[in-house]
């Protein structure tokens, strides 16, 4: 079979990310690249073989012309989803959208009735769905262990140095540029639950804030700046630290250090943290992304479904614990403990994983991929889990959440 071809629009860390994925499968081949940054452009076209005349610095030159590949990787920053996904569906592109779909609930509408309209495949890259682990805890609920689900607990622990990053001196901080944490991050969990559940919640509500990083949570003595700051060293948000600590390692020069610099070196770190946004002090940032929320749900048979997200913990699996009627489910993304009440004996499963948390999202990336891939190859869309009508329910549950955390209020959801 052919390998799938494939336009990347957008070649920062996710694009980059995905297109090598493919690209290693040996089922695609991406062969245009249109990205705005000259040294990440110019490293996607050598890497990947680009002919000259297919590599653009703006996407809109790309949808310009007559359809180049099979499909495309729309990975540009939040709020630049919605033109390219709209014009590359309209050009019979089948398409693998990262998260969010749009930051705008009738951007994602858009999206979806584009991508229905022309009968293409979409696919928002909610990798959660594609993990060993995911498949497992789903055909353990899904064949009746622990009874009818009635409750599910689940903590997404972002890390206190990945908070830093990407929500308080990162693209991710300002939901005016990107938009809200709930969206941003955890976008991947409201749909992970939803697909455990297997159907939206009926009522929604929330609470979160942003308490920590912001001014009035300054240690005494703290600078602007890391490289300026005499208590830098005492301090678990060092950019120095975080960042010079990077270097001599593969997988941090590539994330998070890549974000800071495109020269892996003391000197050029040292630089990045003195002039650019990722040497600031984190309590002197323009950040109003929240460092921690809770959502609740409740689903149309009582079902009931806790999520919190926080920045105050290592950044690890995600951790879940389902109570069924007959039965317990208790996993940490590589292990799932099994309480069987019946007999009352417990019983461990253990997932094999392919990649870190950190990085390869416990295989989901890989699996994600590779159902996509295989979905375009054969034009049967089966392998995948989820389409753009789906994403965009899911979605529509983040975005009555965070209504629910601005205004006081339960959400009720109506129809789609």
């Amino acid at each position: 079979m052919p390998a799938v071809t494939l336009a990347l629009v957008g070649a920062g860390l996710r694009g980059q990310t995905y297109a090598r994925l493919a690209h290693a499968t040996g089922a695609g081949q991406v062969v245009a690249v249109a990205e705005p940054d000259p040294v990440r452009r110019s490293a996607a076209a050598e890497e990947f073989g680009i002919p000259p005349h297919q590599v653009y610095d703006d996407w809109s030159d790309l949808a310009g012309r007559a359809r180049l590949a099979d499909a495309a990787i729309i990975a540009t920053q939040d709020r630049q989803h919605t033109e390219p996904a709209i014009r590359l569906a309209g050009a019979g592109y089948h398409l693998l959208l990262e998260k969010p779909m749009a930051t705008e609930e009738h951007e994602a509408a858009a999206i979806a009735a584009a991508a229905e309209r022309n009968k293409i495949m979409l696919v928002a890259c909610h990798v959660l769905r594609y993990t060993p682990y995911t498949r497992m805890l789903k055909s353990l609920v899904d064949s009746g262990r622990i009874g009818r689900l009635i409750s599910v607990e689940h903590l997404e622990p972002v890390g206190w140095w990945h908070q830093a990053h990407s929500f308080v001196r990162g693209h991710w901080r300002s939901t005016a540029t990107s938009s809200p944490m709930l969206l941003a991050k955890a976008c991947h969990d409201i749909d992970w639950l939803v697909h455990l559940f297997g159907r939206p919640p009926r009522r929604v509500s929330s609470f979160g804030s942003l308490t920590h990083f912001r001014a009035d949570a300054a240690p005494p003595g703290a600078a602007p700046r890391c490289l300026d700051c005499t208590i830098e060293h005492t301090c678990p948000y060092s950019a120095k630290r975080l960042y010079l600590n990077c270097l001599g390692d593969a997988e941090s020069e590539f994330w998070p250090l890549s974000a800071v610099t495109d020269t892996p070196t003391e000197e050029a770190v040292l630089e990045a943290l003195r002039t650019g946004p990722y040497g600031r002090c984190v309590y002197a940032c323009d950040n109003d992304a929240v460092d921690h929320q809770v959502v609740s749900m409740e689903f149309d048979d009582g079902a009931t479904c806790s999520f919190t997200m926080s920045a105050f913990t290592p950044m690890e699996h995600r951790r879940t614990r389902l109570h069924g009627t007959h039965g317990f489910l208790d996993g940490d993304g590589t292990t799932i403990r099994l309480v069987d009440f019946l007999t009352g004996s417990q019983e461990l499963v253990h997932v094999s994983t392919a990649g870190a948390a950190a990085g390869g999202h416990a295989g989901g990336d890989e699996g994600l991929i590779a159902a996509f891939l295989e979905a375009v190859a054969t034009g049967d869309a089966t392998a995948l889990t989820s389409d753009a009508a789906a994403s965009l329910a899911t979605h529509r549950v983040v975005w009555a959440a965070e209504q629910a955390r601005l205004t006081g209020s339960v959400i009720t959801l109506g129809p789609l």
